[in-house]
């Protein structure tokens, strides 16, 4: 039997649903602490983060936030949204489920269909090769996918399978022009950072070529493996190389791997779900750690003595994106609307993603906006990941994943 066909539509779809499971995982480990603190009790088959959001609390306090006695947070109110957002009929929209879309459908849908008269739809689990098919048979059954980029590149490579977008409905004086593709935009960013212990390193790392010092910071580590549906961290280990932020596209990846041989024998674990570098920067198991930056926030929130590195930390994020042959006009007035500054804050305070219009900062407390990777102070410090590289060069990182792992 012959080998079978690479697919890489399906392989990057696999992928991010594996790391959407593991991140709603992790908010329902992040929420499981909460809960028991204010009293309530778990019920079978009910997730801790659910029942927080369901209660009006967000998932991951404030450091203000998190005690007992803290009061139901106040989610920023809608005035009057712009008249071309109004509309009748429905939109379709899809995203991941789990505590995520209970915190979408409190902060945009059901705000969407009151304010606009446009009925929202909901499903859950996007899968970029199901929306293949569907424009293939002409019967598309989704206006609006939370997806991957990379999965909008791969679609568009085989032909002409999104809506374009009508940015004329959007705030786009404050919605950067990096986050605003052709096809799809940019809807929920998170962070990979460094987290190290403050009682191990009072004067701690600023940056990527500290974690990678092993003299000044010694100790056990953890970063990102390169399976389970994770990616190695390349881009950390070719800033601690001597690569800039703005020069790192197209990766090196030879001498990224010759990178993390430096410090290779001092990761005790490349971890593979998103909760596992915060429960070892708890526990003590590692003094540093690359980490999804709400995880490690969670941690300091609850007293830990972690602290978190924004500087040279990576940006990611899901993308909204709107199959060819559905409902185009009211999936540009819905995504138009999750944009608004109003929308991003409400988002922002029930779950610990950045927000993608930069107005969204003036309507947070400054104790929520520090929490976030879109916070403006980070901006400069981070970078975007090059969606359309990893969506080109994934296998072959993977393949030397494989053969490095075991030498």
């Amino acid at each position: 039997m012959g080998d079978r066909e690479f697919d890489p539509i399906q392989q990057a779809q696999n992928r991010r649903r594996h790391e959407r499971m593991v991140m709603l995982r992790d908010l329902d480990v992040m929420s499981r602490r909460e809960v028991l603190r204010r009293g309530g009790r778990l019920a079978a088959g009910v997730s801790a983060a659910s029942l927080l959001l369901r209660a009006g609390f967000p998932i991951v306090p404030t450091m203000a936030q998190g005690t007992p006695a803290a009061s139901e947070i106040k989610l920023p109110e809608y005035g009057e949204i712009p008249a071309n957002l109004k509309g009748s009929g429905e939109l379709r929209v899809i995203s991941w489920g789990g505590a995520l879309q209970d915190a979408q459908r409190k902060a945009y849908f059901e705000p969407f269909q009151e304010l606009t008269g446009i009925k929202v739809v909901e499903s859950e689990g996007p899968d970029t090769s199901k929306i293949k098919a569907m424009v293939d048979s002409g019967n598309v059954e989704i206006d609006v996918a939370e997806v991957g980029y990379d999965g909008v590149l791969l679609l568009l490579k085989q032909g002409d399978y999104w809506n374009k977008l009508d940015y004329s409905l959007f705030d786009t004086a404050n919605i950067d022009a990096s986050r605003r593709h052709e096809f799809a935009v940019d809807m929920l960013p998170y962070g990979t950072v460094i987290g190290y212990r403050t009682d191990v390193f009072p004067e701690g790392p600023t940056g990527q070529k500290d974690f990678w010092d092993l003299t000044k910071f010694p100790g056990p580590r953890t970063t990102e493996s390169g399976t389970g549906g994770v990616l190695p961290f390349l881009e950390g280990a070719l800033i601690a190389d001597g690569v800039a932020k703005d020069g790192l596209y197209p990766l090196d990846i030879d001498r990224a791997f010759n990178s993390l041989s430096k410090i290779k024998s001092d990761v005790v674990k490349f971890w593979d779900a998103g909760a596992q570098p915060a429960q070892m920067l708890n526990d003590k198991e590692v003094v540093m750690g690359h980490s999804w930056s709400g995880r490690v926030y969670a941690i300091e929130a609850a007293g830990a003595p972690v602290k978190t590195v924004w500087n040279e930390g990576m940006l990611s994020t899901d993308v909204w994106a709107s199959p060819k042959g559905s409902n185009a006009e009211n999936a540009n007035k819905f995504m138009a609307f999750t944009l608004l500054p109003v929308s991003q804050a409400r988002l922002c305070s029930l779950i610990p993603y950045g927000f993608v219009n930069n107005a969204a900062a003036k309507l947070l407390p400054a104790e929520r906006v520090a929490m976030l990777p879109t916070a403006p102070e980070y901006k400069d410090q981070m970078f975007d990941t090059n969606v359309q590289w990893w969506a080109d060069n994934t296998p072959a990182v993977t393949d030397r994943w494989n053969e490095w792992i075991l030498e």
